[in-house]
């Protein structure tokens, strides 16, 4: 996957989000995530054995996000984890997010 080789660049206001084309092609890359209607968001759900193992996995999804300085939005609900991803700045989508979304996936 190529993704996993890449590195998030800075992504200032004013760049481009996207288009729904390209957010497609991305989208086969990360399989399992969702891309938003809106096509300004992607989000995955990952379900653990308990609270416990939910945090566990947010502090690894912090250290994939501190090390590509591209964070998601995280809500934990108990047991479930959600992350969503999009690039504030842009108000839409990036090729950082789908960064992130592989190397999250990849730490399995």
């Amino acid at each position: 996957m190529y993704l996993l080789k890449k590195k998030c660049v800075p992504c200032e206001g004013g760049a481009e989000p996207l288009t729904k084309g390209e957010a497609i092609d991305y989208m086969a890359e990360v399989p399992g995530w969702s891309l938003s209607e809106d096509i300004k968001k992607i989000s995955k759900e990952y379900k653990f054995k308990d609270f416990i193992g939910a945090i566990n996995f947010v502090e690894r999804v912090a250290d994939v996000a501190e090390m590509e300085d591209h964070h998601p939005d995280i809500h934990i609900h108990y047991n479930k984890v959600l992350l969503e991803l999009w690039t504030h700045a842009i108000g839409g989508l990036s090729e950082n997010d789908f960064i992130v979304a592989a190397k999250v996936d990849a730490m399995k």
